[in-house]
């Protein structure tokens, strides 16, 4: 009788578990959330064109067309871009085992560029659909040569996987700007090696919803994307086929950034700093941060683009220089918490003994 009272303590605990890990928001997810929507109705007002809420109301034709035509496909392709590159960061980083892998540092985004300009030589007429499809074949064919050389490493050092990476890029994209040199696309090639929205408008911006189902697809695999980061012979233990799996978070990975680089253009360090920034505090467990990488991501994308329409004004700075600069601080700090802490979580109490053992070597040194 007692055995069956314990068991039954044990299942109600194991449900009352997963509703409050399923169901119910965790208050980090409802925290940011709410910044999104809060920023994201900010940022329907935030241009060089007027729209105010009161013209909106009375129905005023040009500002309720400058709203629909340009403010809100903007907004939902800033969403996207930072969701979707912030997920696709995520993964990569759960495959390969290496936090500071990521779209940028794996030559996925160089790739996606490279594909393009191969779709403006081989199909001048090409539609932005011919050219994702060649995007993404060129960064999936990119993104699966750097996994496949990190793979066959014997030593993956943490530092040096992500600089094999770069230098990988770098090749690629010194490929590509011969290419457009040779035969004089290096101005056609401007628009995608630098990222900005404004030119994000109603019909030529649809192909980033893109991230919207891979994200979710993303959802579904997030337990097979944690146990494959363990390890080839950890997966088959367990009776996962290793590389399907692998297959497919490369393949998520590389259509999100093929459809970002497509639309916006190359906007880097979204999915490095992201998913680091919320492992910190989460952990690294697919099915607990997928959420809150998302919703991050989207919020920083936010405010960056509302920083580059403002600071200036009226007129704008692509986004890649807000991103670039903010994002290259938070990289290097995120080095320095690793090369000092490693992998531990960021807690207050982490914090608190950082700044006691930082204050307690300045006095004796003293």
């Amino acid at each position: 009788m007692r055995g069956l009272c314990s068991r039954a303590t044990m299942t109600q605990v194991k449900i009352k578990r997963y509703l409050l890990r399923t169901i119910i928001m965790p208050r980090s997810t409802l925290v940011l959330l709410t910044a999104t929507l809060v920023v994201s109705v900010l940022s329907l007002f935030a241009g060089a064109g007027d729209v105010t809420p009161v013209a909106l109301l009375a129905g005023d034709a040009a500002h309720v067309g400058l709203l629909l035509d340009s403010r809100l496909p903007r907004l939902l392709a800033v969403l996207c871009t930072g969701a979707g590159m912030s997920i696709a960061g995520l993964i990569m980083q759960q495959l390969c085992a290496n936090k500071f892998v990521s779209p940028t540092t794996g030559a996925t985004i160089q790739s996606a560029q490279l594909g393009i300009l191969l779709a403006l030589l081989f199909m001048p007429a090409s539609t932005i659909w011919d050219r994702a499809l060649f995007a993404f074949a060129a960064a999936m064919a990119g993104t699966w040569l750097f996994v496949a050389f990190v793979l066959r490493m014997q030593a993956k050092d943490v530092m040096l996987v992500p600089l094999i990476g770069i230098m990988f890029g770098n090749v690629v994209m010194g490929v590509t700007g011969f290419l457009a040199h040779r035969f004089d696309m290096t101005q056609a090639m401007a628009s995608w090696t630098v990222g900005h929205f404004s030119m994000v408008m109603q019909g030529r911006y649809e192909l980033v919803w893109l991230a919207v189902p891979l994200i979710a697809l993303a959802f579904v695999f997030a337990r097979h994307f944690n146990i494959v980061g363990m390890g080839r012979d950890f997966s088959r233990g367990l009776g996962l086929s290793y590389e399907r799996i692998l297959f497919m978070g490369l393949s998520i990975a590389a259509m999100i950034t093929a459809a970002v680089v497509t639309v916006v253009g190359s906007i880097s360090y979204i999915g490095l700093i992201i998913p680091n920034l919320v492992s910190l505090f989460k952990g690294d467990d697919l099915r607990g941060t997928l959420a809150d990488t998302a919703l991050a991501g989207a919020l920083f994308v936010l405010l960056c683009d509302l920083a580059a329409r403002t600071v200036v004004a009226p007129f704008e700075l692509p986004i890649e220089l807000i991103v670039g600069i903010v994002g290259s601080a938070v990289f290097i700090a995120l080095i320095l918490h690793r090369l000092r802490c490693g992998r531990r979580a960021l807690t207050l109490a982490n914090v608190k003994s950082l700044f006691t053992s930082t204050s307690a070597s300045t006095r004796g040194a003293r």
